[in-house]
């Protein structure tokens, strides 16, 4: 294999070692945090030379891009993630090309994506996002209306509800992320506790702030920029 991407080789094994640091100092293993490398704008030639280094995870914004990139790296190459917001139009595709799904905030979408899924005969692992900062220019659902989502989800073949996801609010320090990061694991154990749901899976943390997320219990960390450079 030649030189490739310069640095990408230890970019990714230096985002693995903040993992660690930051799972033990939460008191869990390495392992229990699944590490996607975010791959909006990011070549297909670089995201092969990236799954030939060991990342298993890639997550999209974008079903186009996927689908291009999914083209030329392979569809079992690496486990697909949509992490962008689903729109119900693309939900055919959606769940046609993705092993995991992290923006759904709507019922009609969530029923769109079950038919598919349940056509091909499979259930799609699917996290709901909330907008646990109530910031206005995100998607996501509010906390509030949580768990008559959930209640609604649960119910349709095709999708298998296994935890939340968030997006963080723009901060200057990761530190000021934390209080997002702990709502979402509250709010993912209480509605575990009145549902009876296991929502296992909290997905949560980009490339400034992913320590402190997985501090807080993520599962999912999103990184972009800290494994493939700034895009343009």
């Amino acid at each position: 294999m030649n030189a490739g991407v310069p640095g990408l080789r230890e970019r990714i094994e230096a985002v693995r070692d903040a993992i660690s640091r930051a799972a033990k100092r939460s008191g869990r293993a390495a392992e229990a945090v699944r590490l996607i490398g975010a791959v909006k704008t990011v070549t297909a030639e670089t995201v092969r030379e990236a799954v030939a280094l060991g990342l298993e995870d890639l997550g999209e914004n974008r079903v186009q891009e996927a689908e291009a990139k999914i083209a030329v790296v392979g569809r079992k190459a690496a486990r697909w993630h949509m992490i962008g917001h689903v729109q119900r139009n693309k939900a055919g595709r959606v769940a046609e090309s993705f092993d995991w799904v992290h923006g759904v905030d709507a019922i009609a979408t969530a029923r769109a994506i079950a038919r598919r899924a349940d056509e091909a005969g499979h259930a799609l692992p699917t996290l709901i996002e909330v907008n646990v900062s109530a910031e206005a220019s995100k998607f996501g659902v509010r906390p509030s209306d949580l768990e008559p989502l959930l209640s609604e989800a649960r119910q349709l073949r095709g999708l298998e509800v296994r935890g939340l996801m968030t997006v963080g609010r723009p901060v200057q320090k990761a530190e000021q992320a934390r209080a997002d990061f702990a709502r979402l694991r509250d709010l993912a154990a209480t509605a575990s506790s009145r549902l009876g749901l296991a929502l296992t899976e909290l997905s949560m943390g980009m490339s400034d702030d992913f320590e402190v997320a997985v501090e807080e219990g993520a599962t999912m960390v999103r990184v972009g920029t800290a494994i493939f450079g700034r895009r343009s």
